[in-house]
């Protein structure tokens, strides 16, 4: 399984402060049977720049290596919506030109529809992170529809489909991935307690809704597109 976003590295943002966290987390999401975590943290105004998650992530693999964990960490960042123009061509997933976009959790920005074609026009390919999590969304989550008609595609949490994120998040996934809007399952995790990095569950909650088949491939297939473009 690959993982397209979790705080793993350590020590550059609200994610894994060290490299012991990161190793622990690291083992955990090897252990479920995760191959592959493409590092996503946040960068927003902090000075987080794309050579230090590169280095960070560097010596994570070589840490990996080192402890015999059976994991490849690759480079990315969480970008926020609103500093897009900026930071979309510095932060890319991997070496691919898919970018990871948070909307606030509190609203989804009126001009969301707008950013999205905006950068989709530019070449990019556009993923909307944890869309279930934000409150506009997960009480009309039909507004998802309208994102990926503009060209985005969608993102939904783990532990949200196993219920540890609350009833709203858990409502709104299960009606995304029903409605066969949901492209991708990642874990987002921060430790290895606080959204653990964990998919194995979440997949199995997903085949109950749409068949093991399709389950598999949010965290296979489409995922695989992001670590081989």
């Amino acid at each position: 399984m690959i993982d397209i976003h979790c705080h793993i590295l350590p020590g550059v943002d609200d994610g894994s402060p060290d490299i012991d966290t990161s190793l622990e987390m690291a083992a955990i999401a090897a252990k479920d049977g995760i191959r592959t975590v493409i590092a996503t943290p946040h960068v927003v105004n902090n000075g987080l720049e794309r050579k230090v998650i590169v280095e960070k992530t560097e010596l994570l693999n070589s840490e990996l290596k080192k402890n015999k964990i059976d994991l490849e960490v690759l480079p990315g960042g969480e970008i926020p919506s609103h500093l897009t123009d900026s930071l979309a061509a510095l932060h890319r997933l991997g070496s691919s030109r898919f970018i990871l976009v948070e909307f606030p959790h509190s609203f989804l920005p009126s001009d969301s529809l707008d950013l999205v074609s905006n950068l989709v026009s530019k070449g990019y390919k556009v993923i909307i992170a944890h869309v279930e999590r934000n409150y506009t969304i997960a009480y009309d989550p039909i507004k998802v529809g309208d994102l990926i008609q503009a060209g985005a595609e969608i993102q939904i949490t783990a532990e949200s489909l196993t219920g540890f994120q609350g009833p709203d998040p858990k409502r709104c996934a299960d009606y995304l991935l029903r409605k066969k809007w949901v492209h991708f399952i990642a874990t987002d995790s921060h430790s290895p307690s606080f959204r653990r990095p964990t998919l194995a569950k979440a997949v199995r909650v997903a085949a109950k809704l749409i068949g093991k088949k399709e389950a598999s491939k949010l965290v296979t297939e489409n995922p695989a597109r992001i670590i081989n473009s």
